[in-house]
């Protein structure tokens, strides 16, 4: 029997350097989603992907076990993975979306770019055509959640994100923003959110490099930066008291080396990096060297905790409507369920009329008279709608199941069920 099921790793259950190997860039979702879907059992699947998350929502048979093992061993080798891998079913899964689109399942409580990267995901399933029904109602309505909770508490006030974090280290550092000259490696969202922090902080000067030197350019412009091509970056980093990085690079763009030649150049004056991707971006091993200062996501966590005691209460009244809203999501989806068996009676009503209408047509066409093409007519379509009633209640008076019996009786209250005509028997039996 399929579930809805929620497969994944985050912030919480895995460190970066388990999270970067199952990280998806935004152009391998089509190709990862069709992939996924032609797993065995999975009937729709959605897959989200983020610097502090990487999850499947499914509908699926098996437990989902499938999707845990191809998540296992994509994009990358994830030996291991399963020791970090949380699973949600049915309304477990829904609350669990309902609080990442909300926010409430962030590095940084009621962070707002959550939801927007929740309806990329739903954006790339749909493209990818493997969000069926089922998931599609439950992202429509973790979106409605998500909007409630953030009109209806404070959990969305004086938003925080990764990036202001980030901006709000660098102001509690070495690095004074009013002298400092800043490198942002990137020209996504997270980088974008850091250059209006950083203009607000008054940055004294703004680096800004990115793959595409267009992308650069543009964001440069808008936040009075100046833009570099990314192949130059070596000739420019030791000019960067600071650097912010976020791309979506599966390898790193800063090695090691790079650092260690730009501290040559400062003459070993420090230099602070913060790398907001994942994968990362600046090799791990930079750690190592004297007088540079290097912050993973991972590393925020602390910087951030003072923001999560100030939104606890709001997260309390949030959590409060994710209740609602999951008994309202159960409740619907359980009222479509008792629907399902009248939509196949229906559905089978509508394939028997229409093949049992093709068959009369035909033997017009033939030549055969119109009443013996309407008796025929008649015949077929008595016997295919009555066929499948008539064996099960055959089979319950055998079997005495008189529940089958009692229901067919509230259904049919004008027929004598235990008197069933002749002619529909002997019909049925042809049938079989």
């Amino acid at each position: 029997m399929s579930q809805l099921l929620v497969l994944g790793i985050n912030h919480e259950t895995a460190p970066v350097a388990v999270r970067e190997r199952v990280a998806f860039a935004q152009e391998a979702l089509p190709q990862a989603l069709i992939a996924l879907k032609a797993l065995p059992q999975v009937q729709e699947v959605a897959l989200l992907s983020t610097c502090n998350r990487t999850e499947l929502y499914a509908v699926a048979g098996d437990g989902g076990e499938v999707l845990g093992e191809w998540l296992a061993t994509h994009p990358g080798d994830a030996a291991g993975l399963h020791a970090y891998l949380y699973r949600h079913a049915d309304g477990d899964a829904a609350r669990h979306l309902f609080r990442v689109a909300s926010g409430l399942d962030s590095l940084v409580l009621g962070e707002p770019q959550i939801l927007g990267q929740v309806k990329q995901a739903w954006i790339a399933a749909r493209a990818a055509g493997t969000l069926g029904s089922r998931l599609d109602r439950l992202f429509q309505h973790a979106f409605t959640t998500a909007k409630r909770t953030r009109t209806e508490t404070r959990i969305g006030a004086s938003p925080v994100s990764v990036a202001s974090t980030a901006v709000r280290l660098l102001q509690e550092s070495f690095a004074r923003p009013s002298e400092a000259t800043v490198l942002l490696i990137g020209a996504g969202e997270t980088i974008e959110l850091a250059a209006r922090h950083l203009v607000q902080a008054k940055v004294a000067r703004l680096l800004v490099t990115n793959r595409t030197l267009a992308h650069a350019q543009e964001l440069a412009s808008r936040h009075g930066g100046y833009a570099l091509p990314l192949d130059e970056l070596d000739r420019h980093l030791a000019e960067a008291d600071v650097v912010i990085s976020a791309t979506a690079s599966r390898d790193p763009v800063i090695a090691r080396a790079h650092v260690e030649a730009a501290l040559h150049t400062r003459k070993h004056r420090p230099m602070l990096l913060i790398d907001l991707a994942v994968p990362r971006d600046i090799a791990a091993d930079v750690t190592e060297l004297r007088d540079a200062y290097l912050y993973t996501v991972d590393d925020l966590q602390r910087a951030v905790e003072d923001n999560r005691r100030t939104r606890r209460e709001a997260a309390e009244e949030a959590e409060a409507i994710i209740e609602l809203q999951v008994a309202r999501y159960a409740g619907q989806a359980a009222a479509r369920a008792r629907t399902a068996p009248l939509k196949q009676l229906r559905s089978h009503g509508e394939v028997a009329r229409a093949e049992s209408l093709a068959k009369a047509r035909q033997q017009l066409a033939a030549g055969v008279s119109p009443e013996r093409a309407l008796e025929f007519l008649a015949h077929t379509l008595t016997n295919r709608l009555l066929h499948a009633p008539t064996v099960a209640l055959r089979e319950a008076a055998l079997t005495g199941d008189a529940e089958l019996a009692r229901a067919a009786e509230r259904m049919f209250p004008a027929m004598d069920i235990g008197n069933a005509e002749p002619g529909i028997e002997e019909a049925a039996d042809r049938e079989r």
